[in-house]
């Protein structure tokens, strides 16, 4: 019996081209429990913080890669790199 070989992904995903500040924001969001634990590792407001998500998912939805759960920001943040699983 032969068996075939694994086929890997060649997917390609479209950057959102974050900029820094808001990778910055969208890792902190991913490794804290509430927005206020961000916005207090930042010293931002929790305002600050939701207009900095906001503009990622919007971001990610014009890259035709939508996020809009802190499930999908994870999932978007590993395959762009941004964050390695055993960060989180």
């Amino acid at each position: 019996m032969t068996l075939s070989p694994v086929r890997t992904s060649t997917r390609q995903f479209r950057s959102p081209e974050l900029s820094a500040r808001e990778e910055q924001v969208l890792r902190a969001w991913l490794m804290c429990d509430t927005k206020q634990e961000v916005a207090d590792s930042l010293f931002v407001s929790v305002g600050t913080v939701n207009t900095h998500l906001g503009r990622i998912r919007s971001k990610y939805e014009r890259a035709g890669r939508s996020a809009n759960t802190k499930a999908s920001l994870l999932a978007r943040a590993l395959q762009d790199g941004i964050i390695r699983l055993d960060e989180v």
